[in-house]
């Protein structure tokens, strides 16, 4: 898979542009409430994995991009705030 830079606002506008940009396999890692969480689709089963960085403990593996919209993060459903967290890498 090639990286893709994106310039400027790499945030997420929408559910659904978080959920597109997982169907198409998209590696992401945002910040919320001062804690780094990575987001990334993988293997032969093509599942979502969502875990806090560095803490391999938290790692949640997923069928769907509405599955990794229910872990918790910070204390929030990711659901509610994935158009509020801050987005610092972002490929396609």
């Amino acid at each position: 898979m090639s990286n893709i830079i994106i310039a400027g606002n790499m945030n997420f506008e929408s559910i659904s542009e978080f959920k597109q940009s997982l169907n198409w396999g998209a590696e992401i890692e945002f910040r919320w409430k001062g804690k780094t969480y990575n987001v990334i689709r993988y293997g032969t089963d093509n599942k979502i994995t969502i875990y806090e960085a560095n803490k391999p403990e938290t790692d949640k593996v997923c069928e769907s991009a509405d599955d990794a919209l229910d872990y918790i993060v910070g204390g929030d459903r990711l659901r509610d705030v994935i158009t509020k967290v801050d987005v610092v890498a972002r490929t396609i």
